[in-house]
């Protein structure tokens, strides 16, 4: 699964595609313990992909607690919303 997949999921999309991930992370790895797999690369492309979700799931908390604690500080009528969207596109172009 690529990034930019992942940050078109929500939180809670990404907390469950880790749940599914690890599961079939140990699925792999059992199965490559007891007869060898065909490939098993995929059992580091899993750990990577999982590797990726929790990064961008990292990401996009931090984004949700500066949105808050902006959108208090501010005293324009700028909504949680407006700032979390500009802080999205803020980490897309870097």
């Amino acid at each position: 699964m690529k990034a930019s997949e992942i940050e078109g999921l929500s939180i809670k999309e990404i907390e469950e595609r880790i749940d599914n991930e690890k599961t079939f992370l140990i699925r792999q790895k059992l199965n490559h313990a007891i007869s060898p797999l065909d490939n098993p690369m995929k059992i580091r492309e899993t750990k990577r992909t999982i590797a990726r979700l929790y990064t961008i799931l990292k990401k996009k908390k931090e984004i949700d607690v500066d949105t808050v604690n902006e959108a208090n500080a501010v005293n324009e009528v700028n909504t949680v919303n407006e700032v979390k969207e500009e802080k999205e596109e803020e980490i897309k172009n870097n």
